[in-house]
Parts: C-alpha cells; structure tokens; sequence
C-alpha cells in the first residue's frame, strides 16, 4: 500500500467514524466558522481544566476533509496542556501552507500527517483548516492567548492564560 492510499484511508475513516463529534457542555468556549468558498462549516467548544483542554468537541457539516481534520483536532488536542495543544497547531498550520513540501513531524502530528497530500490542493487546504481556526477562536474566546514569534526559522509559541 502506497503511503497516499494510506492517508487517504485515514481521512476517510475519521470522516466515517469521527471522535469526539457532538458539542459537550460544560464548556469554556466556543467558536463557529464557515468557508465561504465551499460552504463547510463547524463549530469547536473547548472544555478547561485549569491550563489543560479537558474536552474539545465539534459539530459541522461539510466535506470529508473538513469532516476529518476536526476528528483529527479532537483525538491531538483533547488531554492536552495549552502549550502543548499550541505546538500541534502551529505543526498543522505549517503542514497545511508548504504546499506539500513540509516533511511532517509524525510524533506530534500522529494522524493529521494524512492531510500532507491535502497541502497540494490549495483550495482543499482551508477545509483542512477550518476546524483548526476555530479551535485558535475558541481558545482566544476562553482566555488563553496564542503568541507566535520567529527564532532562525523556528517557531516557537508562548501561552498566556487570563
């Protein structure tokens, strides 16, 4: 099996059996966004455990992978402390802009190494995105801040929590 059939089965099967798909309460905050160009939308609650994200959830419509990413999002991000959850975003968002030409990192990425063949196809990339933006909404909207700053091409993030 090639590895793009691969991912293209991983993608498929969060599509066909998302985790963490239903909005849960309680939760800190949330955040809806649509793409405009294609019609996908979803929205992201985010549930707090002092600075750890005790739940994410979602709910949405739209295309396989849009459908997909927010599994993905929920199964990387939920357990996870704000700082940690900040660095598999950010590893996302640039998988998501190299136009394939990022070599994901596997370890912190797990599943959403699959969307590396997505990055090709600019306008299947803000689908791929939409859940991932509206989790950085959903986080901002609960108090914690996001900073990213550039050290010799490395990104490194700060998080603040209100």
């Amino acid at each position: 099996m090639q590895v793009d059939q691969l991912y293209q089965e991983i993608i498929l099967d969060h599509y066909k059996h998302p985790h963490g798909r239903g909005l849960r309460e309680p939760y800190a905050a949330e955040a809806h966004h649509v793409n405009p160009t294609c019609g996908d939308e979803v929205t992201v609650r985010i549930a707090l455990d002092d600075d750890t994200l005790s739940d994410v959830s979602y709910d949405g419509l739209g295309c396989s992978i849009s459908q997909a990413s927010a599994s993905v999002l929920h199964e990387l991000l939920t357990g996870r402390g704000a700082e940690e959850a900040f660095a598999v975003h950010a590893a996302f968002v640039e998988l998501m802009s190299g136009r394939g030409q990022v070599t994901p990192d596997e370890e912190l990425l797990g599943d959403a190494v699959a969307f590396a063949g997505v990055a090709r196809y600019p306008a299947r990339v803000k689908c791929a995105l939409l859940p991932w933006m509206a989790f950085k909404d959903a986080a901002a909207r609960a108090g914690v801040e996001f900073e990213a700053g550039s050290d010799d091409k490395n990104e490194r993030s700060e998080v603040k929590t209100a």
